[in-house]
């Protein structure tokens, strides 16, 4: 990616300098081993030290630089990475910050074709997307990972690594010379580039496209709604495609097709890029040049994210387009796949192949994403006359015809992947109605006194059962509830009820005052849900069985037994 940045604008402004520390291991005779080292401080590598930090592992995190990151870079937040944000205790600074947005809008030529609401129901604590510059979500996750005593370590270079057996060797240059670390688990989140997967000889494989695209920040004042726009073949930029997004702090983001042929050194100048910035404005709108860079792209991936006892994520492990807004969103929910997965196993409750699984789903998640990605961008991009007919031939019939928006491929947005397929799943063995099926993410809802389901998940096992009223949990589960509390991994109730009444021993109980979670979860009285610790479904039932929830918990976290 090459880029340009101007002296006056925010993001030269908003650069804050972190500190650097002679490591404590220049004092040491031996190399010190430590539970979890995670190398890359960007957003998911600070989201994966948050999260081990909170499942109790303590966690060095190592970057080369001391600053955040330049420009916009990752914008677009997605519901389910908010959820996850959420969680780590990131999401309220990011959703006041940002800004919110459900609806997009598509134009070909001139004309707006349709428009699509990515949340067209309500009842949800987060909107479907919010769009916030890289940096601020990194100052974010920073001042969460000192929060929760994550050891952070600026201007700390990794420059070899010896995997073995039962931990890994770091050897890493600073300021003050280099020194030797050793993590028990080592994960690795530094970027597409990814110096650590380079020094471990492995590779990605996949598609590099042939097409270069300019991002241009631009700071102005307009009343342009929180929408996402995009133009196919705009009379102003003719034959390419434009994105326009708006940020924080009256920055607005252009993304102009450029073509493969295009010079990126040249393409980045100011004379030729305020040009363009004004023939899509118009010359009358006053605006400030903030942020240029040229990239290309690729969809691809490693062929598996774990190596021992080196983990890959985000970036490092796989990459997508940028339409469709799925590199830092897919590298949260492999956060949120991983992090828990490592706590049982790091403190011997869980098998080691538990790990595997991690690796396995996200890997299905990176293929549904790169499969999403590349048709995109085959659609927005056509390498021949026939697939540029084609694709011209349903935007014309999008306009009048809803067959034919369903075909309209501007970047289909980030969604959860299911783990439709995981081995950690217990398959249904009663009828369900709706989508949240073993391996789904939880569906939020609205509770009594202004509290949202999705708070109340996460983090642990928990079985939810839904009832009319709390007097009515049948004597055997409150019973049992206590079992699962008490589990080596324990599992802890949760009773959903239409409407308050008396505690239930050893169970929270949440009011579903609106019946929308019933409805979601398809929750008749005596339903039971186990929820996994990343929120996604691991098994449901029609009643409340002991012996078939210590089976699935046991299914769920890799034993062969129940647990």
């Amino acid at each position: 990616m090459s880029e340009s940045l101007r002296g006056s604008s925010p993001h030269a402004a908003h650069r804050p300098k972190f500190e650097y520390r002679r490591p404590p291991e220049f004092g040491a005779t031996a190399p010190v081993r430590h539970p979890v080292v995670v190398v890359g401080a960007g957003p998911v590598g600070l989201a994966a030290a948050i999260d081990s930090r909170l499942k109790g592992l303590p966690v060095v995190l190592l970057d080369e630089d001391d600053i955040v990151s330049i420009g916009s870079r990752g914008l677009c937040y997605a519901k389910r990475s908010l959820e996850i944000l959420d969680r780590l205790g990131c999401g309220d600074p990011v959703c006041s910050k940002g800004v919110n947005w459900n609806v997009g809008r598509t134009f070909f030529h001139a004309r707006e074709i349709y428009r699509f609401d990515l949340v067209a129901e309500s009842d949800h604590k987060r909107p479907g997307m919010v769009n916030l510059q890289q940096y601020y979500i990194e100052e974010y996750e920073v001042d969460r990972a000192r929060a929760v005593g994550v050891d952070l370590r600026w201007k700390n270079r990794v420059v070899a690594i010896d995997p073995r057996p039962d931990h890994v060797r770091l050897l890493v240059d600073t300021p003050d010379g280099r020194y030797a670390i050793e993590a028990q688990w080592l994960i690795v989140a530094d970027g597409a580039r990814s110096p650590l997967r380079r020094l471990l000889g492995l590779d990605v494989e996949g598609k590099v496209f042939r097409d270069r695209f300019l991002i241009a920040d631009v700071v102005m004042a307009a009343d342009f709604p929180a929408e996402r726009w995009f133009w196919f073949d705009p009379p102003f930029h003719p034959g390419q495609s434009v994105l326009l997004h708006r940020q924080a702090d009256n920055v607005w983001r252009i993304d102009f097709q450029l073509g493969w042929d295009a010079d990126p050194d040249a393409e980045k100048r100011p004379e030729r890029v305020i040009p363009r910035i004004r023939a899509m404005l118009g010359d009358g709108r006053e605006f400030e040049l903030d942020w240029v860079s040229v990239y290309t792209f690729q969809c691809r991936r490693m062929a598996k994210f774990r190596h021992g006892r080196v983990l890959f994520a985000g970036d490092a492990a796989h990459q997508v387009s940028p339409f469709g807004a799925r590199g830092a969103n897919s590298g949260f929910q492999d956060v949120d796949n991983l992090a828990w997965k490592l706590q049982l196993v790091a403190a011997g409750r869980a098998p080691d192949r538990l790990l595997d699984t991690y690796s396995e789903e996200r890997i299905a998640a990176a293929d549904e994403n790169i499969l999403n990605s590349t048709r995109s961008t085959d659609f927005i991009t056509p390498k021949s006359g026939i697939s540029r007919v084609f694709r011209d031939a349903v935007l014309e019939l999008a306009e009048r015809h809803d067959f034919a928006r369903r075909l309209v491929n501007s970047g289909r947005l980030s969604m959860p992947t299911i783990y439709e397929d995981s081995a950690l799943n217990t398959r249904d063995t009663d009828a369900f109605a709706g989508a949240l099926v073993p391996g789904a993410p939880a569906a939020d809802a609205p509770l009594e006194r202004g509290g949202w389901l999705i708070d109340a998940l996460g983090g642990r096992f928990q079985l939810l059962l839904f009832a009319d009223d709390p007097g009515e949990v049948p004597r055997p589960a409150v019973d049992a509830f206590a079992v699962l509390a008490r589990l080596p991994i324990p599992v802890e109730a949760i009773v959903i009820a239409r409407r308050a009444g008396a505690a239930v021993a050893n169970a929270r109980v949440l009011v579903d005052a609106k019946g929308v979670a019933a409805e979601r979860y398809d929750g008749r009285a005596g339903t039971v849900y186990l929820i996994r610790p990343d929120q996604h479904v691991a098994a449901r039932w029609r009643r409340f069985d002991l012996a078939g929830l210590r089976a699935a918990l046991g299914r769920a976290t890799g034993h062969d037994a129940e647990v």
